[in-house]
C-alpha cells in the first residue's frame, strides 16, 4: 500500500503505542492522517464511526483504541473490558467495510492465546484453549477481531489483517498503579520504594512467569510494515524473540533504579499466563519485521523517562 498518500485514521493514536505509529507514518511521508479522540467520537458508537469514516474518506483504518490494563484491572473488570473492547472492534470493521475503506489493520492481544500454549507461541495455536483466566474476557473480545476479519476476506474479498503484538513497554507508558502492566508498575514500586528507603517491596505471585517484551518503537514499526506491505488472512506475531521471568525482570529493574532493598513475594496473589514467548517467524516472512531494540537498552530509557517526569 502507498502509505504515502493513503488516508489514514490511527484509533487510539493520541495513546502510548497510538503516538509511535502516528509518528512512524509520518516518517513515511504520510500528512493525511486522523486520530479522533474519544471525547468527540466514541468507538462504541455506529453512528460516530459513520461520520468519522465520511469526514476523512479514509482507504486505512490502523485500529489501535482498547480498554486495557494489569491484572488488577482485567479482574475488576471483565464486563466492561469485554464489551468495550467487542464492539469497538465491530463496529469500526464493520463501518470500514460499508465505507469502502481500502484495508483496515486490527492490533489483537497476546492474551487471545491459550493459558497452556506451548513454547514459543505460535499463530496456529490460537484456538487450542481457552485464555488465562484473569484476561480472558479481554483476550476473547479482541481474539473476535480476527474472526470477524477472516469472515470478511471470504464474503467480501475485504482486505483485513490481524496482528498480535507481546506485552509493550517504553518511554511515555501508563504507569498509573491501578492499570499499569508489568514493566512501567514495577519500576514505580521500586523507585518508590528507593526513594523512600524501604527496605524491602511485595509484589504478586512468586516471580515464576515468564513474558516476552517489545520496544514500543519497534512495535510500530512491525504494524507500518503490516499496513504497507502484509495481504493475508493469518495472524501475525509481533514480538522480540527474547524471554524472561518476572523473577528476573524485578531485579533487573530494581539494579536500574537502584533499589537495593529486598524483593519479596506474595504467592496468594495471581501469576497470570505461565509463559509467554513467541514465534516470530512470520512477520519476518511475511513483511520483513524484526525487533531492533535490545531489552536492556529499551529498559534503560524508560528508567530514565520516567524519572524525568519527577513523579
Amino acid at each position: 500500500m502507498d502509505l504515502a498518500n493513503a488516508r489514514i485514521i490511527v484509533t487510539g493514536g493520541a495513546g502510548f503505542l497510538g503516538s509511535r505509529v502516528v509518528a512512524t507514518l509520518r516518517d513515511r511521508g504520510c500528512t493525511q492522517i486522523t486520530v479522533p479522540r474519544s471525547a468527540t467520537c466514541d468507538l462504541r458508537d455506529r453512528a460516530a464511526i459513520q461520520r468519522l469514516y465520511a469526514e476523512t474518506r479514509a482507504n486505512l483504518v490502523i485500529h489501535l483504541a482498547a480498554v486495557v490494563g494489569g491484572i488488577g484491572a482485567n479482574r475488576a473488570n471483565p464486563g466492561r473490558f469485554f464489551y468495550d473492547n467487542a464492539i469497538m472492534g465491530i463496529e469500526t470493521l464493520e463501518q470500514a467495510r460499508v465505507a469502502g475503506v481500502a484495508k483496515y489493520v486490527s492490533i489483537g492481544t497476546i492474551c487471545a492465546y491459550p493459558k497452556h500454549t506451548p513454547i514459543p507461541f505460535h499463530e496456529d495455536d490460537l484456538w487450542i484453549g481457552y485464555p488465562e483466566e484473569t484476561n480472558a474476557p479481554y483476550g476473547l473480545a479482541k481474539k473476535m477481531a480476527l474472526v470477524q476479519g477472516q469472515a470478511y476476506r471470504e464474503q467480501y474479498g475485504f482486505n483485513a489483517v490481524h496482528l498480535l503484538p507481546v506485552n509493550l513497554y517504553g518511554p511515555g507508558d501508563n504507569f498509573d498503579p491501578e492499570s499499569s502492566h508489568v514493566i512501567p508498575a514495577l519500576i514505580r514500586r521500586m523507585m518508590e520504594a528507593q526513594r523512600a528507603g524501604a527496605p524491602e517491596v511485595v509484589l504478586w505471585g512468586d516471580g515464576s512467569p515468564t513474558r516476552e517484551f517489545l520496544y514500543v518503537d519497534d512495535a510500530a514499526e512491525g504494524i507500518v510494515l503490516a499496513a504497507e506491505r502484509y495481504d493475508g488472512s493469518d495472524p501475525v506475531n509481533l514480538g522480540s524473540g527474547t524471554e524472561i521471568a518476572i523473577r528476573d525482570l524485578a531485579i533487573e529493574i530494581a539494579a536500574a533504579v537502584g533499589f537495593q532493598g529486598r524483593v519479596l513475594w506474595d504467592a496468594t496473589k495471581p501469576n497470570g499466563q505461565p509463559r509467554r514467548s513467541l514465534d516470530t517467524s512470520r512477520a519476518a516472512e511475511r513483511f520483513g519485521f524484526r525487533a531492533e531494540t535490545r531489552f536492556s537498552d529499551g529498559l534503560r530509557a524508560t528508567v530514565d523517562w520516567y524519572r524525568q517526569q519527577g513523579t
